[in-house]
Parts: C-alpha cells; sequence; structure tokens
C-alpha cells in the first residue's frame, strides 16, 4: 500500500476515535451507590421518607395510690407525659393498698419489680438501705419542696422523688367556739391555749367534747416534737423515748382522756371515730389531715375552718408523702428518670392532679397550686401551706413497723390508765432497745 494511502487510512481512524469519546459521558469519580445491588437493596430518597420511626421505649410503673378512684386520673397524666414525650411510652399497674407491699416485696427479691414504682415514706428507708433502689439523677427536680425532696435522699444521694404529699391541720367547729364565747383559733395558738378552748367547749353539754387526738404514734412523735423532743438522738444510734421532753407530751395526751376529759374516753366514744363525731357536731377540734376536707365539705351542717397545729415549746406538723423510686435493673434508666421526674414536678403534671382533688404535688412553689387555694371550705386554705414551715418527718429506720408497734401499744395502755404514761414510755424503751438493732 502505497505510503499517502496508509497516512490516509491512519487519519481517518483517528477523527473516529475523537468523535467517539467526544459523544461517551463525562467520567465520574465517586463510585456508583446502586452498583452491584439488587432493585429490592436500592433505596430511593422517596424511600427514606417513608421508613418508619424508631419504636418508642416502653418502660413499667407500678402504683397503690390511684386504686380506688384516681386510675382515671393517673391515666390522663401518662397521656400527657406520653404527648411531651414520645419517644417514651409508660405502662401502668395499679395495685390496691392493702396487697401492694406483700406484692411488691415479693417482686424485688424475685427479679420481677417493674422500672419503676410508687413507695410510701415508711418503706422507703428499708427499700433504700438494703440497696434496692437506683439513685435518680439527670434530671431537674429544683421545683420540688425542699423539705419533700430531702426526705428521699439518702447519703447524699436522691433515691426517691416526692410524688406528692398532704399533712395534717387543726379542724375547728365555728358555732361550737361560738356557743362557747373562744375565740377561733389563729395560726400562733399554743397547746395551752388549745387546753383552754377545749374545757369551755366540753362544758356545753355532757355529750360534746374540745377535741379529739388519737393517741397512736403517728400523733406521738409529732406531739414530742413540739414539745422539743425526739424518739432518737441525733445520729438515730440510741432510743431517747422516755425522755423528759417526750414524757411531758405524752402525759398531756393522756391527761385530755383521762383528767379533764376534753377528750372522749372509749365508753364516751360510743363507737364512733373522730371524724364522725366531728360531721356530727359534738367536738370542738380535731388534728386531721387535709384529705379530710372534701368529706367534711359534704357532710357538716354548720361552718368550720383551718389553722395551723398548735405548737409549745415550738410548732411542729405531719407531712406524708409518697415516692416514686427507680429500679436499679431497669434496662432504661434515663427514660424512667424522666418520667418520674414528670410525674413529680412538672406543672401539667401538678395541674391534673389539683382538678381531680388528689393529693397535693410537692412543688415549692405556691403560685403553681393557686387552684387549690381557690376551693372553699375551708376559708383558710394557706394554712395547708404555712404549716410546710413546720414539717417534721417520722424516725426512719430499717424496722420502722416494729418500733411504731411497739410505742402504739403501750400509749394506748396508757390512755386506757392500766399503765402509767412513765411505764409506757419506760416499756417502749426498754423493748425497742432489746428487739431493734440501731446505727
Amino acid at each position: 500500500m502505497k505510503k499517502s494511502k496508509l497516512f490516509s487510512l491512519i487519519t481517518l481512524v483517528l477523527a473516529m476515535l475523537m468523535v467517539f469519546v467526544a459523544c461517551a459521558p463525562a467520567a465520574n469519580n465517586e463510585a456508583d451507590p446502586t452498583e452491584g445491588k439488587s432493585d429490592a437493596q436500592v433505596q430511593t430518597p422517596a424511600d427514606k421518607e417513608d421508613e418508619p420511626a424508631a419504636e418508642p421505649v416502653t418502660i413499667t410503673y407500678c402504683n397503690f395510690n390511684s386504686s380506688g378512684g384516681n386510675e382515671e386520673t393517673l391515666a390522663k397524666m401518662v397521656a400527657a407525659f406520653e404527648a411531651a414525650h414520645p419517644n417514651i411510652k409508660v405502662e401502668v399497674e395499679t395495685i390496691g393498698y392493702d396487697d401492694y407491699f406483700t406484692q411488691m416485696q415479693t417482686r424485688v427479691a424475685g427479679g420481677t419489680a417493674p422500672d419503676c414504682y410508687e413507695l410510701n415514706i415508711e418503706n422507703f428507708a428499708a427499700y433504700a438501705n438494703k440497696g434496692l433502689l437506683a439513685e435518680i439523677s439527670g434530671v431537674d427536680v429544683s421545683a420540688l419542696n425542699e423539705t419533700a425532696l430531702n426526705a428521699f435522699n439518702v447519703g447524699g444521694k436522691q433515691y426517691g422523688l416526692p410524688e406528692s404529699f398532704s399533712n395534717v391541720i387543726l379542724i375547728y367547729n365555728k358555732d361550737l367556739f361560738d356557743q362557747a364565747g373562744v375565740a377561733y383559733p389563729t395560726d400562733d395558738w399554743t397547746q395551752a391555749d388549745l387546753q383552754v378552748a377545749a374545757e369551755k367547749i366540753r362544758a356545753l353539754g355532757d355529750d360534746i367534747f374540745g377535741i379529739w387526738q388519737p393517741i397512736t404514734y403517728n400523733e406521738f412523735f409529732k406531739v414530742v416534737a413540739q414539745y422539743g423532743g425526739a424518739l432518737l438522738n441525733e445520729d438515730k444510734t440510741q432510743f431517747t423515748i422516755n425522755s423528759p421532753e417526750n414524757l411531758a407530751a405524752a402525759q398531756a395526751l393522756v391527761d385530755r382522756v383521762l383528767v379533764s376529759n376534753v377528750q372522749p374516753n372509749a365508753v364516751q366514744q360510743g363507737g364512733m371515730g373522730d371524724w364522725d363525731m366531728f360531721m356530727s357536731g359534738r367536738l370542738g377540734m380535731i388534728p386531721t389531715g387535709i384529705w379530710a376536707f372534701q368529706t367534711f365539705t359534704d357532710n357538716c351542717d354548720f361552718e368550720w375552718d383551718i389553722v395551723v397545729e398548735p405548737g409549745s415549746t415550738q410548732k411542729a406538723t405531719h407531712f406524708f408523702s409518697n415516692c416514686v423510686v427507680m429500679n436499679p435493673e431497669t434496662k432504661h434508666p434515663e427514660e424512667v428518670a424522666t418520667w418520674l421526674a414528670w410525674l413529680a414536678s412538672s406543672t401539667d403534671s401538678a395541674d391534673i392532679r389539683l382538678a381531680a382533688g388528689w393529693d397535693l404535688p410537692a412543688l415549692k412553689d405556691l403560685n403553681a397550686l393557686s387552684a387549690y387555694l381557690d376551693i372553699t371550705p375551708p376559708a383558710n386554705r394557706e394554712a395547708v401551706f404555712k404549716s410546710l414551715d413546720y414539717l417534721v418527718m417520722p424516725p426512719v429506720i430499717e424496722d420502722y413497723a416494729l418500733m411504731s408497734d411497739i410505742i402504739g401499744q403501750k400509749l394506748a395502755a396508757a390512755a386506757e390508765g392500766t399503765i402509767t404514761v412513765q411505764e409506757a414510755l419506760d416499756q417502749a424503751q426498754a423493748e425497742c432497745e432489746a428487739q431493734i438493732k440501731l446505727g
């Protein structure tokens, strides 16, 4: 072949190659994400939008306090919480009070306890001391009343949050005070003032009594505090049940029945309870819990009101609180802590609780409880919150139930007159020392 023809052929081939390269798609340095995948494995942007969200975490919560009337209230709280925290679902189990603690003890021992649950203050210490509770941390609890919060703090760690509280105030029959010509009680009253008024009301008739304050352990530890006493020494290593201050407190309670008789004895009670006697209009004063308000509103045909409980050398008033706690074996501690903090301290939870007339939330901001203050009777509902300045807690020890049983039995015997007050406290001191180890 001649050189001219060969050169022409080479030129034509090169021209064709240049045209082919120019028409080819541009090179892409990134790997093709669909390369090596089947159609079923290739996910388009539209497919990603349809991908379901992660399943919410489900936690279990067991309680006793909603049983018998507030199950629906608790359900509303759960619904409000889940709306605000769609990543958490709460399964609620409610058990009646009579069976609750027996069942919970069995379940905790068997490793089948729920993620979180409710305890009363009497059982809290035993669970905490045995290492059965987890510390609740990482959540904001600054809205809670500090006294209530500290009740469930052990060794600087928060093992429970106060879910609700109730306290005791002095309720009085205004009609009987008017008939006796006695000025109504004030928040500044002392036990001496109370005794004078009780004697004048007692003088109104054989079946009229000035006061009824049950002579039980629960009343005793509070009155002891009013007289400046205590059942244990400061570091809770020794019992001080028969101290002079405690003797004065117990004597004042018993003398109302056996000496001045401003309080009815068993025969005079005639089978009636203290609430029934008050509602019948035969009782001038009764120290009892704020949970009595609705019952008295529905059943009293006379005017009544409340004040802070009288003190002696100082004021002291009962404080009852249930707490919510975390199972240390839960697999969802963050979600549990979030639920417990919301239940105890959120304004949404408080509003639902107050609207139902359930126990008060243990909040320190009284503005959040304004709806409660607007309800009458009683007119002096602010006394409920004034009482928070004088709260006293029972001496919480592991053998709390045994201690309270021993003291309660001895006080009952003294109130019946079968033993003296001194003998009652001496015997209680000796039996508690023999049967209960402190420290």
